[in-house]
């Protein structure tokens, strides 16, 4: 079912549609399009800068620590390497217990998890353990799960499934030595179904997974790669493998299911722009490739066409936009 236009966000454009149909007198218009663009209030730029400031800071500091032991990696005892690093772990994990479930507990935990990668390097490096790449950051990935499950904070979870696309991609370069493409494939099926599984749960009303900038990150990490298998069928179409075209029926499913997603659970617009760059690379690269092979163009009005081509891509993706910001009865 739709959703319902209380649910839908106040965009200046949905504001002059309902004052076009009457709902909205001139004075209540100009108050609605006043409070709809405001600039946020100090209280909401403090928490806004304290987080992204936090957010930066931590990451500072995990690369001198990074980088403190690839300065002075020859200096350091094996075991003055194991201890800093638990030492660094243990005060994280204090920090996150005192600070309790805030931002800054939770960034504290993130700093914990991120650690445990280069202890177990270390311990690899130390004890010359000969285990496969894929190993260390599988073993990373189980170690942090208990600390991902109770923070039910996003970047952790980005963390882990990040630390499984690369444990995958390492196992199946490193062991199986197969196929690049259907590698890709199954990296962008473990990247949907994480989106899938995060909409669900949003959808039910978990209210830390309440945030739009988790989902938009796995849909750009499902779309990308199967836009990338696409875009090789679509300029060699006959040098496509099975996993190519397996790709590129997928990328058709998650544009309509985007689309979908967007008119009858909730009104996503991000989505739509990936949805809207996909099928312009697809169509700009056929339209190339056909002007390639079939027509005979001196290449000044080869590149001229093309400019032509994607400047109405362009113009037409952006009127779309801008009409289903609108809502769907101006679509």
């Amino acid at each position: 079912m739709p959703p319902h236009p209380l649910d839908l966000t106040a965009t200046p454009e949905r504001l002059r549609a309902l004052a076009e149909a009457g709902v909205l007198s001139p004075t209540a218009l100009e108050r609605a399009l006043r409070l709809a663009v405001a600039s946020p209030a100090r209280p909401a730029w403090r928490r806004f800068l304290s987080a992204v400031l936090l957010g930066f800071g931590s990451l500072l500091v995990l690369s001198g620590v990074i980088y403190f032991f690839a300065y002075n990696w020859a200096a350091l005892h094996r075991f003055g390497k194991l201890g800093l690093l638990l030492g660094a772990i243990l005060a994280s994990c204090v920090a996150a217990w005192r600070l309790g479930e805030g931002l800054a507990g939770q960034f504290a935990l993130l700093f914990a998890a991120v650690l445990v990668g280069p202890l177990l390097a270390v311990y690899g490096q130390a004890y010359q353990t000969g285990a496969d790449p894929y190993g260390l950051f599988l073993g990373w990935g189980l170690l942090i799960l208990p600390w991902v499950a109770l923070a039910r904070f996003g970047p952790l979870w980005l963390l882990l499934l990040l630390l499984v696309d690369t444990a995958l991609f390492l196992y199946w370069v490193q062991i199986l030595s197969g196929e690049g493409t259907t590698l890709i494939v199954m990296l962008a099926a473990v990247n949907g179904g994480a989106w899938v599984v995060h909409e669900l749960l949003a959808m039910r009303g978990v209210s830390w997974l309440s945030g739009r900038w988790l989902p938009r990150v796995l849909a750009t990490m499902t779309m990308v790669p199967l836009l990338g298998l696409g875009e090789s069928v679509v300029m060699m179409p006959r040098e496509a493998d099975t996993a190519s075209l397996v790709a590129l029926g997928l990328l058709v499913v998650v544009m309509v299911l985007a689309y979908l997603f967007h008119h009858s659970v909730r009104s996503e617009l991000f989505l739509l722009t990936l949805v809207a760059v996909s099928l312009m690379m697809l169509g700009t690269t056929l339209v190339g490739r056909f002007l390639l092979k079939s027509v005979d163009l001196d290449p000044a009005l080869f590149f001229f066409t093309m400019a032509l081509l994607i400047i109405g891509e362009v113009g037409l993706t952006v009127r779309w936009l801008r009409a289903e910001a609108r809502g769907p009865e101006e679509v």
